[in-house]
């Protein structure tokens, strides 16, 4: 299993912890009011129909979602100015990194983001430096405790996945950006559950280092995530099973 599916796990089970502090609904209303700007009904609007979906799955209250999709649309008093961008720069022991976010003071957070780098023993790179190194895919998630995994399979590949990978507790699968609203819609009429649906960033290929090593980049990453603005963050970091176990265990 990858890194990237690996890291991916690790975050849904600390989800519940990230949940309690709210901040996952803030994040997640972030993401519905860029996909509202696209249009307000998720009938029509895939982006939003996953966004709206990953928000009720994590027991997010229907006056948020609502909220969130009027600030999108501009029916909103609050409508903010919000903007989507993303960061790229090197870690520790010069691992890629990708920082997606979503925010309404770009100086702000560029700050913010610089000083985890740097605090990290990383540093930001120029536009271009690094994406090379990614393809944006569709990521989703299930668990996989009373799926048939052949079945599944079947549902996705039909539907135009690219991969589909299992650890023995969750199900990751890989679909073409722009394929994602279609596999997740196959995936829920064919009666499964989704954890969650995103875009997000897989390295080409991945680096591999000593568990220790490993350990650091992950601490930067995970500083870079408990970011308010940060909505993702991906590497091309291989993350052993060594390390998978410590990271859990933390």
């Amino acid at each position: 299993m990858s890194g990237h599916s690996k890291w991916s796990t690790i975050k849904r089970k600390k989800g519940a912890e990230d949940a309690k502090r709210g901040k996952i609904f803030t994040r997640l209303a972030r993401e519905i009011t860029m996909a509202a700007r696209n249009g307000g009904d998720p009938d029509t609007n895939p982006a939003l129909r996953l966004a709206v979906d990953k928000a009720r799955a994590a027991n997010m209250p229907k006056d948020n979602i609502l909220r969130a999709i009027a600030r999108g649309t501009g029916e909103s008093d609050d409508a903010a100015a919000l903007e989507e961008v993303t960061y790229e720069g090197y870690g520790p022991h010069g691992v890629a990194v990708l920082v997606d976010v979503v925010t309404d003071n770009k100086n702000r957070t560029l700050a913010e983001v610089k000083h985890v780098f740097s605090r990290s023993g990383g540093s930001l790179a120029s536009q271009g430096s690094v994406t090379w190194q990614f393809e944006q895919k569709g990521l989703i998630s299930l668990s996989s405790e009373g799926v048939d995994f052949d079945e599944l399979f079947l549902v996705a590949a039909e539907a135009g996945a690219e991969d589909v990978q299992n650890d023995g507790e969750s199900i990751a699968i890989y679909t073409p950006r722009d394929s994602l609203a279609e596999v997740a819609r196959a995936l829920r009429e064919s009666g499964y559950t989704i954890e969650d649906s995103e875009l997000t960033w897989v390295a080409k290929n991945e680096v591999a280092l000593d568990k220790e090593s490993t350990l650091r980049v992950m601490a930067m990453i995970e500083k870079l995530e408990e970011l308010d603005d940060v909505q993702h963050v991906s590497s091309n970091l291989e993350i052993s099973d060594e390390a998978l176990e410590a990271l859990t265990a933390a």
